[in-house]
């Protein structure tokens, strides 16, 4: 009991987060929309003056700041320089400015680009998801549920379908839902702006939904002629003449239908809808096993009294009532033993006040309730107002009372006139003296009536029997579900980005490892995280590429340790695409909830560790002491004295438990692993197993002799890459006869973050975009030296293996993983792994002093580097042995 309330309480924590973080979502769009208007451009100057008044410049940097700069440039430039220095750098940081909203949020932010690659259609999920049925459905009104939404889901489940049932306002949920549906069906859903994203999306994964309603509630015309919107106030009836418009949307967006009668479809079909099928209203089990146990119910009383019994739904039902009152007090005036029971909202004339003693109110009720009243009724009553609109209504009065053996009399409407054989199994009544007639022929004579209530029943089972729709009505729409099954074993790899957002090195290794693991038998999916794009809700979006499908979720901001909602995003896919085995590699934002799930689906999962998540919130520790382990403020105390303490502790725990869990372990370096020991995990749980890289596609163009010297650095504007070192560095040296290309790597996520405007440097530096693996050759062509004077001990060095195989020297730290394939003074140079730019400054210079000897070099130990199909070959043996699984 204590668990499943813990249970629940994090369940409503996260509803919590989720409610907060739409909210945050609105408030950024806003902000962005505000920044981005005229007005806000109008009043530019403003702000300007504005902070001129406050001693600062209109990015921020104070006076005193950017004078400092600007005297320094002066004396090491000379005025003329310096001046255009300073124009050069107020234009580089308004152009970064102007992407400040992604680059301070790289997670969630989109580019245009990336935006238009989440609106590319992907191929059906027919044959690669499990069969899967959504049912996308308004739920407020009770009876509109119980016949289109729960009767449609028990014909779906007896055919054999999987099915789910999302409310069209919960667009997060339904989104994600779409994304492993394999058949989908709108009901009743008015064509808001949410709501056609939803359509729209449903197309986009490949689907063809029906659009299903049981109303002409999509046909103004028709809702203007119909009487019960007198009983609506004017802004009610504005509304509802309002939706008949969004009704109609929906439709149309869907472009195929399901009607509940064959009238209803002739009006679809008016509406330009080819494509519609029917399936009638119905009995059900629930509906069945209430009649059953209505019956064994001990029998009233007999009573002189003749009880007719009405239900009423809404207020709105007055003017149809009204097509039976004046036979109705007719009859009550010939036969004193007629008394009325009402169920439900409805206003009576005041000519029925004289029977005040003989009428029974009953409020609205549970449907089980109400069959219970209804069946102690004698006569059942189904008046409509002759229209399309209520031709157009299903048949269900009849078929309540019918399955509880009460008669009935209705009003000769489309649906009630094509099952109601008069005087055999109902009467049909269209005048005040056919109403008249009809109750008191039924009020005169006690066995006509059982006669007819067991001819009504039977009727209603032999053409509304759950069996004979399902057979005649749902299976020929529906079908039933395709087989499903893989070929393969499928693997999950979770990672925090994936192509088009392609950022970092394990997001490089998983996408190169994946068509490698297909050569050893393993069929591979992504989870990844997906930026909020601008009208589609925060659920999740599945897409291909590299013929690899995605299955891409919005995290959670400043959640990283756990976070339950994308824990379920995960148990949704693995469910949908079948998985075997899951794959944790850079998982950062996304959670250690993803572990638990695998535990509770009984699915073993294999963690890579690229960085330090596992140890702390710090991706690389930066701090070596000599042991190289946690700095004092990442490790709880006992006494978890601060919130901070807690928090720690608890992340503490939730990691170990994931790591405990973990059927494989695996580290890309010797120095890594090392790391996770001193840190407390167990030697004997981490493999290793080194990255892979892509290997040249040809030879290395060879520098042109006496050229300058040319360096590489593709660690990004980031100070434990060694950004701020190098710029130390080359900013302490004399020489001039070098250039350094700087690789902008946030540009594949669509802004730019490097601003080399202000550098007071002799030699040349210049910023180009992030390159693709299939520029690699062109870029490393480009630079003689690779400068890696990382800060924290690596993981591996991607990029480090990647220029030694393409025969480029290397300026590394030392110790870590980047420093495993370096032979000092052979391939590269090794420096100490301190916050100093000396070391740096003398190995480029010393390389500078050397750069005739790079015409000719060749690194000698290219052979010992691994490779992607390396590193695929050695994963799919530790698949094979957590899956038991033969080579």
């Amino acid at each position: 009991m204590h668990e499943e309330a813990l249970a629940a309480s994090a369940r409503l924590a996260t509803i919590r987060a989720d409610t907060l973080q739409a909210e945050l979502t609105i408030a950024r769009r806003q902000m962005r929309l505000m920044r981005g208007s005229l007005s806000w451009r109008i009043l530019e100057p403003l702000r300007w003056v504005r902070a001129l008044t406050l001693k600062r410049l209109p990015w921020g940097t104070p006076f005193d700041e950017a004078w400092d700069e600007i005297s320094v440039s002066i004396e090491s430039e000379g005025l003329s320089k310096a001046a255009r220095r300073f124009v050069r750098s107020a234009r580089e940081t308004r152009k970064i400015a102007r992407y400040q909203t992604i680059a301070h949020d790289p997670l969630f932010g989109a580019t245009k680009a990336v935006s238009a690659f989440f609106q590319k259609p992907v191929p059906a999920a027919r044959g690669m998801l499990r069969p899967h049925f959504l049912i996308i459905a308004d739920v407020v009104v009770p009876q509109c549920v119980k016949y289109r939404v729960n009767q449609k889901a028990e014909f779906l489940r007896n055919l054999g379908w999987s099915v789910q049932v999302v409310d069209w306002r919960d667009t997060g949920l339904a989104l994600s839902e779409l994304q492993i549906a394999t058949e989908v069906v709108f009901y009743r859903t008015p064509g808001f702006t949410p709501v056609l994203s939803l359509i729209a999306q449903a197309k986009r994964v490949g689907l063809s939904p029906r659009w299903e309603v049981d109303d002409l509630i999509f046909d103004r015309r028709s809702c203007q002629l119909n009487s019960n919107l007198a009983t609506l106030t004017p802004g009610e009836k504005r509304g509802y003449l309002r939706g008949t418009t969004l009704f109609l949307k929906a439709l149309r967006a869907c472009g195929r239908g399901i009607a509940s009668t064959e009238a209803l479809a002739g009006q679809m079909r008016r509406m330009g809808i080819r494509d519609v099928a029917i399936l009638e209203n119905a009995l059900d089990r629930e509906t069945i096993a209430i009649a059953e146990r209505v019956e064994r119910l001990p029998s009233p009383p007999d009573s002189e009294s003749i009880l007719i019994c009405y239900g009423s739904g809404s207020r709105t039902h007055d003017i149809d009532f009204r097509e039976a009152e004046a036979g109705l007090l007719a009859a009550m005036d010939a036969e004193p033993r007629l008394e009325l029971l009402i169920i439900g909202p409805l206003g009576l004339s005041k000519d029925f006040a004289r029977f005040e003693s003989r009428i029974r109110r009953k409020r609205q009720m549970s449907y089980e309730a109400y069959m219970a009243l209804l069946a102690t009724a004698d006569i059942a009553l189904a008046p409509l107002e002759l229209s399309v609109f209520n031709d157009c209504k299903s048949n269900i009065k009849f078929l309540e009372a019918a399955v509880l053996g009460v008669p009935s009399v209705c009003s000769p409407t489309a649906p009630y006139a094509g099952v109601i054989r008069h005087g055999e199994n109902g009467m049909l009544a269209r005048t005040p003296e056919d109403w008249r007639n009809a109750l008191l022929a039924l009020s005169a004579d006690r066995t006509r009536r059982e006669a007819m209530g067991e001819q009504a029943r039977s009727d209603a089972y032999a053409l509304y029997a759950p069996e004979r729709i399902q057979e005649r009505q749902a299976e020929p729409i529906f079908g039933s579900p395709p087989v499903f099954a893989s070929a393969a074993p499928r693997v999950v790899h979770v990672n925090v980005y994936m192509a088009p957002r392609t950022f970092g090195g394990a997001t490089i290794v998983v996408e190169a490892v994946i068509p490698e693991l297909a050569r050893f038998g393993y069929e591979s999916s992504v989870l990844t995280t997906r930026p909020i794009l601008e009208d589609v809700p925060d659920g999740a979006l599945r897409y291909r590429i590299q013929g690899t499908d995605v299955f891409s979720v919005v995290a959670g901001r400043h959640s990283g340790a756990d976070n339950l909602s994308v824990a379920r995003q995960l148990q949704r896919w693995i469910g949908s695409w079948g998985a075997d085995l899951v794959h944790f590699h850079a998982i950062q934002e996304l959670g250690t909830g993803m572990a638990r799930a695998c535990q509770d689906l009984g699915i073993p999962y294999v963690i890579s560790l690229h960085d330090c998540w596992w140890l702390t919130d710090q991706l690389f520790i930066s701090k070596d002491d000599g042991r190289y382990h946690l700095d004092r403020d990442q490790l709880a105390t006992r006494e978890e004295r601060s919130s901070h303490d807690i928090y720690l502790g608890d992340r503490r725990r939730l990691m170990r438990q994931a790591l405990s869990g973990a059927h494989a372990i695996l580290s890309p370096s010797e120095e890594h692993k090392a790391l996770h020991v001193r840190n407390g995990v167990p030697a004997d749980r981490i493999a290793i197993n080194k990255n892979g890289f892509t290997w040249p596609s040809r030879p290395r163009r060879k520098r042109d002799p006496g050229s300058k010297l040319r360096f590489g650095f593709v660690g990004g504007a980031v100070d434990v890459k060694g950004y701020s070192l190098i710029r130390q560095a080359l900013e302490k040296t004399a020489r001039d006869d070098w250039e350094l290309v700087l690789v902008d790597n946030t540009l594949n996520l669509g802004f730019p973050s490097i601003d080399v405007s202000s550098w007071l440097v002799r030699g040349t530096v210049k910023t180009i975009p992030a390159y693709t693996q299939a520029e690699l050759d062109d870029f490393y062509d480009g630079i003689d030296i690779l400068l890696f004077p990382s800060q924290w001990r690596e993981s591996y060095g991607l990029t480090v293996r990647e220029a030694l195989s393409r025969d480029v020297w290397v300026i590394s730290t030392a110790p870590g993983g980047q420093a495993e394939e370096i032979v000092e003074g052979v391939n590269g140079s090794l420096i100490p792994i301190i916050d100093e730019p000396e070391p740096l400054q003398r190995a480029i210079e010393a390389m500078l002093d050397r750069k005739d000897m790079l015409e000719t070099y060749t690194n000698p130990f290219k052979d010992r580097l691994p490779r992607y199909q390396d590193q695929a070959e050695e994963l799919a043996r530790i698949y094979d042995a957590v899956l038991g699984r033969s080579a």
